[in-house]
């Protein structure tokens, strides 16, 4: 099977097809490009955003690694090379601001945990940890730790990190083989069971912020907001609307839970037509790069790189290393 390509390819294929309509309204996006928006490639390389370029960045160091689930060396390598990517003259496609910083208090030598913006749960925190979702042979604590680090060392908000862990674990599980319609159960599941579980292992002593009076209250604010946003695409799937933005059910993507659930959405929408589904989330109102990489990425780990369209591969940007991660893990 080729699910661990297909996905890596499906988060750029996404990115690339929600970014030229990312700062667009609806009405703006349908007067340039009808009603499904983009339907493939603009410009040659097909140019993707910081969310696939830190999505290599994630993949790349796990490589690095060779699987090893440590934190200090994990937490070392992918702090290189984020500081990297952001130092990078291609660095040039509107990053976020939590990341920049982030990234310049790292490159400061500062240890990780006084460079994270710990107010900030951005779609930064999750955009790009589809990787972790992939990595095989993983225990899912390790897992869990890892996805909640790569989200940490940028973004210190628990919401962050709970919605960093459930994408990687809906990567992971669509892999596998778990049926699309069972996903939204199974989050809430893995929701309620770590509910109070701080990862101090992974995350050393981020939860000590004010107002904060133990790790595991630190931990249960992330996943409430996460269970709350699920709410959100269970009363959507409940009367789905393929036409409507997906953005006023389950929320803009700007954060990190509505970036998962708003590409879940997409998703769960067209779950046998992968690229009707990234269509959809680049015709959205919020982030629709970020919400249609995700999509992407979901509909790749479920269907495997037979689902895209053969002529996407010789258009998109960081094709080779693309490839490479996918290789990888298939």
């Amino acid at each position: 099977m080729t699910r661990a390509s297909g996905s890596m390819f499906g988060l750029a294929y996404g990115d690339a097809l929600g970014a030229p309509t990312e700062f667009l309204g609806l009405d703006e996006i349908r007067h340039r490009y009808g009603d499904g928006g983009p339907d493939g490639p603009e410009g040659d390389p097909w140019r993707v955003t910081d969310d696939t370029q830190m999505g290599l960045a994630v993949a790349e160091g796990l490589i690095e690694a060779g699987g090893d689930p440590s934190p200090e060396r994990l937490a070392a390598i992918w702090s290189r090379r984020f500081v990297a990517w952001a130092e990078s003259p291609e660095n040039d496609r509107a990053p976020g601001m939590t990341c920049l910083r982030a990234c310049a208090g790292l490159a400061e030598g500062r240890p990780w945990a006084e460079a994270t913006q710990a107010g900030s749960k951005g779609c930064g925190a999750n955009m790009r940890v589809t990787p972790v979702g992939l990595v095989p042979g993983w225990s899912d604590a390790d897992r869990a730790g890892a996805a909640q680090l790569q989200a940490a060392l940028t973004h210190g908000h628990p919401t962050g990190l709970a919605a960093s862990e459930l994408t990687a674990f809906t990567v992971r599980w669509l892999r596998e083989g778990l049926e699309p319609s069972a996903l939204p159960g199974a989050l809430r599941d893995r929701a309620h069971a770590q509910r109070t579980t701080y990862h101090e292992r992974w995350l050393g002593g981020l939860w000590r912020q004010p107002g904060v009076d133990s790790p595991e209250a630190f931990a249960a604010r992330g996943w409430d907001e996460c269970l709350a946003v699920l709410d959100r695409l269970d009363a959507a799937l409940a009367a789905p609307d393929p036409s409507a933005d997906p953005c006023a059910a389950t929320g803009a993507g700007w954060v990190a839970e509505e970036a998962l659930a708003t590409a879940l959405l997409c998703f769960l929408l067209f779950p046998g037509d992968p690229v009707r589904a990234i269509r959809r989330g680049a015709v959205s109102s919020g982030d629709s790069d970020s919400i249609a990489c995700l999509a992407g990425a979901f509909a790749g780990a479920r269907h495997g790189l037979h689902a895209w369209p053969r002529a996407w591969a010789d258009r998109i940007e960081y094709a080779p290393r693309l490839a490479r991660a996918g290789a990888a893990w298939d």
